[in-house]
């Protein structure tokens, strides 16, 4: 409920903690270069040191945020959190040791670099106790709370009395309840007094510090008290209204505003902008990093395959991208230049349940495409489908138009996100899942559960599974 300050208290401990990574840089050095100067060489001069920064404090931000020390801390022990950190400093010093040691960057000491994971730890170690300290001292205090009333005595006000209590991080202060049957006369429910009827309520209102109104009523209820919201209106008190008129639906329900015009918009996707962007972020940098550092694979590749076998280098495709939306997909060439033409011939070797078409051994894939298929380095020109936007690098596959066509309902909805190279289904056991049933379920588990930490998780694990050459055709 409080989730719009919890970001904007994220947002300003993230800004803290650039500044302290900044300074623990400075101050990495200064202890390098002053107090180990008699047992080690002097460092080069601080300037030379700089462009450092632009690569740690992006990487030890990605790895708060994978750990998850930008979610809620209040239900964890200091001590989990300290650990967390700890591993934030381990594996952000052992990263920018084999960056260092990959550009073969001799110059920097490798010193330096293991104080400044040391220093950056104590840092936010304390700057994480401070902020507990904080936060609890003002609790303790009676600040940061909001007074709640509960209006409604059924099964969904109970329910959501004990998620305020069992939440008592949340700031939310439960007073009482507030019956909406007039002729139902109860004392107490779930410890909590009942302070009256709705019809009390405009008496009630002076009388107790009310910051927030929260109705669980009937829909058709919630029609009879149109008088009560014009109330609180009048008296500057927040109204909040329990959404339960579409108890089975999954998706998610936020409100937009259309100039003026309310709107409750139920989705089953993510709608967080700022998370968005930072996925579109991620893709654009992994797509044009691995597009670098591969580009004497990608020509050797090329070459292989224009003088391996006749036939254009590259195997264009129409798939189905972003609810719907057509796109041409890129591929190395991995089979003869007439494999459609072929397909009719092979369909019975389809080893995946329909309308999936999969051959672990496909007899039209040539002899560098063999190998290709089973490296997944054929799916490396998606990378430019990713930087058109047309595909993510974490997703649902895209599908093909026809296998769309042959789609259940409920399965459609994998079409709600954008498309990807990668997702759940690769990292577990690509096609050595048969069952094309599972594989949608999957696909729908990370559109469900979708964050930022997922997509990494999923990202490292694919590298880990494209190494090992595991479940590829």
């Amino acid at each position: 409920m409080l989730k719009q300050k919890a970001k904007l208290v994220s947002f300003f401990q993230f800004l803290v903690e650039i500044a302290l990574l900044t300074g623990a840089f400075y101050l990495a050095f200064v202890f390098r270069d002053v107090y180990w100067s008699k047992d080690y060489p002097r460092l080069l001069p601080f300037e030379r040191y700089l462009w450092l920064v632009s690569m740690i404090v992006p990487l030890w931000s990605i790895l708060l945020y994978y750990f998850g020390l930008y979610e809620s801390q209040r239900t964890q022990s200091f001590w989990k959190e300290m650990g967390r950190l700890a591993k934030v400093s381990l594996w952000g010093t052992l990263l920018i040791m084999v960056v260092l040691f990959a550009f073969k960057a001799g110059e920097i000491s490798r010193l330096f670099i293991a104080i400044f994971g040391a220093v950056s730890f104590c840092l936010l170690v304390l700057e994480r106790l401070v902020l507990r300290n904080v936060a609890h001292s003002g609790r303790r205090s009676g600040f940061n709370y909001r007074s709640i009333i509960i209006v409604g005595t059924g099964r969904r006000a109970r329910q959501l009395a004990q998620v305020i209590q069992g939440n008592k991080h949340w700031g939310l202060k439960l007073i009482g309840f507030v019956s909406d049957q007039s002729e139902i006369k109860i004392e107490k429910l779930m410890g909590f007094p009942v302070l009256g009827s709705v019809s009390d309520l405009a008496e009630m209102l002076p009388r107790y510090v009310i910051d927030e109104l929260i109705f669980t009523v009937s829909r058709k209820r919630l029609e009879e008290l149109e008088d009560l919201f014009l109330l609180c209106e009048e008296q500057g008190v927040r109204t909040r209204v329990a959404i339960n008129f579409f108890p089975h639906m999954i998706a998610k329900v936020h409100l937009d505003d259309l100039q003026g015009i309310p709107l409750l918009t139920f989705t089953t996707t993510p709608n967080d902008e700022v998370l968005l962007l930072a996925k579109r972020f991620f893709d654009v940098f992994v797509s044009l990093s691995l597009l670098m550092f591969l580009s004497p694979l990608l020509i050797a590749i090329l070459l292989l395959i224009k003088v391996t076998s006749p036939g254009p280098i590259f195997f264009r495709q129409i798939r189905v991208g972003l609810n719907g939306r057509r796109f041409t997909l890129y591929k190395f060439r991995s089979m003869l230049k007439n494999a459609e033409d072929l397909k009719s011939g092979v369909e019975h070797l389809n080893e995946m349940a329909s309308p999936a078409f999969k051959i672990k051994d496909d007899p039209r894939a040539t002899r560098i495409g063999r190998v290709l298929r089973r490296t997944s380095f054929d799916e490396i020109p998606q990378l430019y489908n990713v930087l058109r936007g047309d595909m993510s690098i974490v997703g649902p596959r895209p599908p093909l138009p026809l296998e769309v066509d042959k789609y259940e309902r409920w399965q459609r909805r994998r079409l709600s996100m954008k498309p990807g190279l990668t997702c759940i289904w690769q990292i577990n056991g690509r096609n050595k899942i048969k069952d094309f049933k599972k594989w949608m379920e999957m696909d729908l588990h990370y559109i469900d559960n979708w964050s930022l930490k997922l997509d990494l998780k999923i990202f490292v694990k694919t590298i880990i599974v494209v190494l090992a050459g595991r479940g590829a055709s």
